[in-house]
């Protein structure tokens, strides 16, 4: 449908035609508006139905194709008017209500004071009339002066009650009105940006948060300030509403804050409205006081619940870590000082504190008196260090973390940065412990001399390879590391002073002496010095005693020296032993074992790391294969839990088998232990079910095996070969002891141990490595023979100087047959027969 200009630029007016546009163009256009269906019938002015003509808003063509955008600082400034009329108008509005308020009161204070006008005139009149009867005569000229003199004290006395409960009541509506004008100055100054300003209240809110949480006593101040301000208005209110004096108002104020319930002896509506109004705020401020109090309760015990309190001690024993050589760590320092009657243990760890005591009071051991406090912290900040009061500790113990080697040793060795860094020092020296031997250097050149190391890795390892050579000698480390039996002691006796050493060495009927710590060197320890060696002044010998106060040197006995047998050297074989499992310092036992070994003697690596990578990880190492003296590598691969692979193994001939921790799951010590126990219940059952034939074959074994158990037939096997398992969680080394389907178990327990001991005296490590070290001294379990014959009687003095000619330091024996060796035996003096069958523990150089 088209449509000329005109009515197009009208919009939808075309569809509601008015009266008048219908009679003036009713002829031009009347064929759009006929009321019948005949064109030809013309319209009629009756006919025709009246609409309501509706305007629409018109909108313009526009003249171009680009559209039209819109003004935005006009927009913008007209947002700005409407914002600033909107605060201007609602500023008046909080003055207008201020202002009626205001006027109201006026009216009441009005009203009371006409009350008490009315009730002073009462009064006055009742006065005069008392007089009146009293004098029989009526004065008026008297009377009105004497009320006018009256009236004029009573004015003045409410005038200023009047103005007390003014002045109170305005100091309820100022800090409103202050806070209204601020507003509205800050909208004013800033209406240029309003995007960015900030409310009054919101800037208000944020001081206030700022002040109660910067100062400490500023919740309590704040309440004290409002307990103050409602005594005062309510003082003031009372007195303007009361007849009593400022002082008396005050002090019903105080008791209607303190007591809710003082204000139920109030008369009239003005004081019962002003104590109710008082006695609501008290109320206020009461559970205020009552909320504080109770978070100050609820902080105090949520500190000591997750242990933030700082400890008060001094010489105690801080760890600093957590892991799973917590437990017998705490044993041991429980078992060294129970002959002090108890000590300290503070354990410092990123844990919660009940979870940390939870996890303590699990284990199977007492405490014998000492006392074990826990606190949550990091090592890695001087604060928590503080807390526990690292600079009085004399000794620090920090644990190497469960888990991958290097980010354990990077931690450690950030704490030691941490403990270097306190202010007021430290009194006792650093225990270390590290995961990985190449990192030690480092660590000692943060800490310098506070600091002692134990790298349990490397001890491990040269455990099990000193054990898988000498069957029993775990047993005797296991002794002589832990506090139970005996360990070493450092002390000096000047008595002793001038005496030579092979003296010496019979001097201490509850003692043995194994060293001398010689002042003159710089107080470095010597291990088994020679007989002429004369003590001098300030020297210190080195002993192995049950504790530190159960020994002294005592008269020189008269021991026969005796001669030897013969001059007997134990001869080396070659060795067959295998390697189950693989590593971290792989590279480091083998150079061990080829410095030990007899030449011939093999080397079986069974793992799944492939040749190529094993020779790499030897080569980065620094292991030269080609090198290599007295041993030559077998590899061999395979999955050490998977029985046809153990099977391909020729199990029945070799001399020792060493199950190992294996590398790929280290990290979880349970993982790696499972795999160990598999690994060693699967061979000793090959062992069982090859060891028959082989004997019969060779008509080297005799006897008949019992088939009664499984457990009976891996006994009988491990009586062919010596196997030695590296457990790493000591309750899976209970299980396997008591079993006694392997030789021995090497687990962190023993790792233990040593920090133990060096916690308690740090000269001990030096012994520790050099008795661990490739060269020096180390422990050896030697036959009777080399001493004595057989039915021979002698005394335990007597075979200690014996073994002097082998330039050996006897330290204990084992009977035959036995479990377990004597270490430091009683009676030493006592003569007894000895069997070729006995064994004896010494200290003796390397071979």
């Amino acid at each position: 449908m088209s449509l000329d200009s005109e009515t197009s630029g009208s919009g939808r007016d075309w569809f509601f035609p008015s009266p008048s546009f219908l009679r003036s163009s009713s002829s031009q256009y009347g064929h759009r508006f006929y009321s019948h269906s005949k064109p030809d019938t013309p319209p009629t002015l009756t006919g025709i139905r009246h609409r309501r003509r509706v305007k629409f808003p018109r909108i313009p063509t526009p003249t171009n194709d680009k559209p039209q955008v819109p003004n935005t600082e006009n927009a913008k400034s007209s947002a700005k008017n409407n914002l600033i009329f909107l605060s201007q108008s609602r500023f008046r509005l909080a003055i207008v209500t201020l202002t009626i308020i205001f006027f109201l009161l006026l009216l009441l204070l009005r009203n009371a004071y006409l009350e008490s006008q009315l009730a002073k005139l009462q009064g006055d009149i009742l006065g005069l009339n008392l007089r009146l009867h009293a004098c029989h005569r009526l004065d008026s000229l008297n009377v009105t002066s004497s009320t006018s003199q009256d009236a004029n004290p009573g004015l003045r006395e409410n005038l200023k009650r009047n103005l007390a409960l003014f002045f109170s009541f305005t100091l309820l509506f100022i800090p409103l009105i202050i806070f209204k004008y601020i507003d509205y100055v800050s909208k004013s100054i800033f209406s240029d940006n309003i995007s960015e300003r900030v409310s009054l209240n919101k800037q208000i809110a944020y001081r206030v948060d700022v002040f109660l949480s910067v100062y400490p006593y500023a919740k309590p101040l704040v309440l004290l300030v409002a307990t103050l301000l409602l005594i005062l208005l309510g003082g003031l209110a009372l007195f303007g509403v009361t007849t009593e004096d400022l002082a008396h108002c005050l002090w019903l104020s105080w008791t209607y804050v303190a007591d809710s319930g003082n204000h139920a002896s109030s008369q009239g509506i003005g004081p019962r409205l002003v104590a109710i109004s008082i006695s609501f705020g008290g109320m206020l401020i009461f559970a205020m006081m009552l909320g504080l109090v109770s978070d100050a309760i609820s902080e105090k015990f949520d500190s000591l619940r997750k242990g933030k309190s700082e400890v008060v001690e001094q010489n105690h024993t801080l760890i600093l870590g957590w892991s799973d050589k917590l437990g017998s760590l705490l044993n041991q320092l429980a078992i060294a000082n129970e002959s002090l009657g108890g000590g300290t243990v503070v354990v410092m760890a990123e844990r919660d504190k009940e979870e940390m005591e939870l996890d303590i009071a699990k284990v199977e051991f007492g405490f014998k008196g000492t006392s074990v406090i826990c606190r949550s912290g990091s090592p890695l900040i001087l604060a928590d260090l503080k807390k526990v009061s690292v600079s009085k500790a004399r000794a620090i113990i920090v644990l190497a973390e469960d888990g991958n080697a290097d980010q354990s040793d990077a931690r450690a060795l950030r704490t030691v940065l941490s403990l270097t860094g306190v202010k007021e020092g430290l009194r006792g020296h650093i225990v270390v412990e590290l995961s990985d031997l190449d990192n030690e250097v480092l660590v000692k050149l943060v800490g310098g001399d506070l600091v002692e190391t134990v790298v349990a890795h490397d001890v491990i390892g040269r455990l099990m390879i000193q054990c898988a050579r000498q069957p029993g000698l775990a047993q005797i480390w296991e002794d002589i590391l832990g506090f139970e039996n005996c360990e070493f002691y450092i002390k000096r006796w000047p008595q002793l002073e001038g005496m030579q050493f092979e003296d010496i060495l019979i001097s201490f009927p509850a003692a043995i002496p194994c060293g001398i710590k010689v002042a003159t060197y710089g107080g470095k320890i010597i291990l088994n010095p020679d007989d002429s060696y004369v003590l001098q002044e300030g020297d210190e010998i080195l002993v192995i005693a049950e504790d530190d106060d159960t020994y002294a040197p005592a008269s020189l006995p008269t021991v026969w020296r005796g001669s030897l047998p013969k001059d007997f050297v134990y001869p080396k074989s070659p060795e067959r032993i295998l390697f189950c499992g693989w590593r971290r310092d792989m590279e480091d036992m083998i150079m061990v074992l080829d410095a030990s070994l007899a030449h011939g003697s093999e080397l079986w690596m069974f793992n799944d790391v492939p040749e190529k990578e094993r020779e790499k990880k030897l080569t980065d190492g620094g292991l030269d294969i080609n090198r290599l003296e007295n041993i030559s590598l077998v590899n061999r691969d395979g999955n050490a839990v998977i029985r046809r692979h153990l099977e391909s193994l020729p199990l029945e001939s070799f001399d020792s088998i060493l199950i190992l921790a294996d590398e790929s799951v280290e990290d979880s010590a349970i993982q790696a232990d499972s795999r160990s126990l598999a690994t060693l219940l699967l061979i000793r059952d090959i062992q069982a079910r090859r060891l028959p034939y082989v004997a019969m074959a060779s008509q080297v074994h005799g006897g008949s095996f019992s088939k009664g158990s499984w457990i009976g037939e891996m006994k009988q096997a491990s009586d062919k070969s010596v196997i030695i398992s590296e457990i790493l969680d000591p309750r899976t080394k209970n299980l396997l002891s008591m079993s006694r389907i392997s030789d021995y178990v090497l687990s962190n327990e023993l790792v233990s141990m040593a920090l133990a001991m060096v916690a308690e005296d740090r000269q001990i490590n030096d012994v520790l490595e050099e008795l661990f070290a490739e060269e020096g001294n180390e422990m050896h379990i030697r036959p009777a023979d080399l001493y004595l014959f057989e039915g021979e009687e002698l005394s335990f003095y007597e075979i200690m100087l014996r073994a002097r000619q082998r330039r050996e330091i006897v330290i204990g024996y084992r009977i035959a047959n036995a479990e377990r060796a004597v270490i430091n035996p009683p009676a030493k003096t006592d003569r007894r027969k000895w069997s070729l069958k006995d064994v004896f523990v010494v200290i003796t150089e390397k071979e």
